[in-house]
């Protein structure tokens, strides 16, 4: 595998669904694919796709305001329409857009300028691609997916060199991104329509490393991904290994105006620190509309996220994941050295905080943000069960999550046993 020590510190990334669908403001490729709008209306978006107010620079100062490490922007959907300027076709904002350019290159650079490592996403599917549909899938339980032209030929109709040209575009596509931009991770997407040995995923693989050895991959490549990409809520039971929560800031993965309901600043958080404690990463996305301006309802939202996160960095960065559940009301992060217990309050505690089952001796508790430094004790216990811990409240609160940094005499050891009796 090539998961890169960076991934699981960074914590948060920005996920950014940006293409012509901003232009009617009309879900991004799926609205054609489903019949709610004709194809060639959809594609008559590439005539009012400007990106004239795009600006890499501000976009990635406002993620590192957020206090994201990383972003992942569409560098090409479902609809097959790229934002670079691909030889493998016509079919992209610089040869069929007024934006009339390569808008990759900027975001690339404008993040390394800010230390963000540089994502894309990219479909392996391509619902424009005439070579796409040339194939059925393998596994006959997907009638689903059979009576879509977009996905698939009917039975006897398969043509298998077609196949073999759309792979070929496919994989010329992937190197144009990988030796043209450098990217630190690939978030694939689209992959289900097909089977891993069609898509010829453990091949994809090596050749994408071979190309880029320490390039980080998403799970959606049938089984040769390096981490898992569960979406819109938090699992109740986290993934194995390293994973990644993407997550909208409204409804939508792209722009589209009539969708106000934006989730506030304390969901987010809430949503962050409950995605951190389990061991994974909040890819939260963002629609831009088609000028390529952020919404200042999306943009205020990352700003009291990252405000958030700059009182509390410490129980943030260089963390993992925190106590199991049954030991505190609440989240937790731990530090690295396994010392250190961050207890993340939900609701401003009024009287006391308490942890179960911690056998360790406390040293301190204070509160991130302010330094304020709690009193602190222990009761019950017996024999080998230890007591609760109870932490006096503090005077101030966080207006989102009030961060207790617990230290401890060593490394964090649990009682996870059924008690004494």
């Amino acid at each position: 595998m090539t998961m890169q020590p960076w991934f699981a510190d960074a914590k948060l990334g920005i996920f950014l669904h940006w293409g012509i669908y901003a232009v009617d403001g009309i879900t991004e490729s799926w609205s054609f694919y489903g019949g709610d709008v004709p194809y060639e209306k959809y594609m008559k978006q590439l005539d009012g796709f400007t990106a004239k107010n795009y600006d890499a620079e501000a976009w990635a100062g406002l993620f590192a305001r957020a206090g994201a490490r990383y972003a992942v922007l569409t560098a090409k959907h479902h609809d097959g329409v790229a934002l670079w300027d691909t030889a493998q076709s016509d079919l992209s904002v610089a040869s069929r857009t007024p934006a009339g350019r390569d808008l990759l290159a900027p975001y690339a650079d404008a993040l390394r300028r800010h230390d963000l490592k540089v994502g894309f996403y990219f479909s392996h599917l391509d619902w424009s691609h005439p070579d796409y549909p040339t194939l059925r899938h393998q596994d006959p339980e997907r009638p689903w997916m059979a009576d879509n032209p977009y996905t698939m030929p009917p039975e006897g109709k398969e043509d298998p060199e077609g196949w073999e040209r759309f792979l070929a575009f496919h994989r010329g596509q992937l190197r144009e991104l990988v030796t043209g931009y450098n990217p630190d991770l690939l978030w694939f997407d689209g992959q289900w329509e097909r089977s891993e040995r069609q898509w010829r995923m453990k091949e994809l693989r090596d050749e994408l490393l071979g190309m880029k050895q320490d390039m980080i991959l998403n799970a959606r490549m049938l089984g040769y991904g390096d981490y898992a990409t569960p979406e819109q809520g938090v699992p109740i039971t986290p993934p194995d290994g390293p994973w990644e929560l993407c997550y909208t800031v409204n409804n939508s993965w792209g722009y589209r105006g009539f969708d106000r309901d934006h989730k506030s600043v304390g969901l987010l958080v809430r949503t962050f620190a409950e995605t951190i404690s389990a061991g994974g990463n909040l890819l939260l996305d963002v629609g831009p509309k088609e000028d390529g301006t952020i919404t200042p309802e999306q943009t205020s939202r990352l700003e009291g996220l990252g405000a958030w996160i700059r009182r509390n960095a410490e129980a943030v960065y260089g963390t993992e994941r925190g106590l199991p559940a049954g030991h505190h009301y609440g989240p937790s992060t731990l530090s690295k050295d396994r010392r250190t217990l961050y207890l993340h309050c939900l609701d401003a505690p009024r009287t006391f905080v308490t942890v179960r089952g911690l056998v360790n001796a406390v040293k301190r508790v204070s509160v991130l943000g302010t330094g304020e430094v709690l009193a602190h004790r222990t009761f019950g216990g017996f024999q080998h069960v230890p007591g609760v811990l109870s932490i006096d409240a503090p005077a101030t609160a966080d207006p989102h999550i009030t961060v207790l940094a617990v230290e401890l005499d060593g490394e964090l050891e649990l009682y996870r046993g059924a008690g004494h009796g």
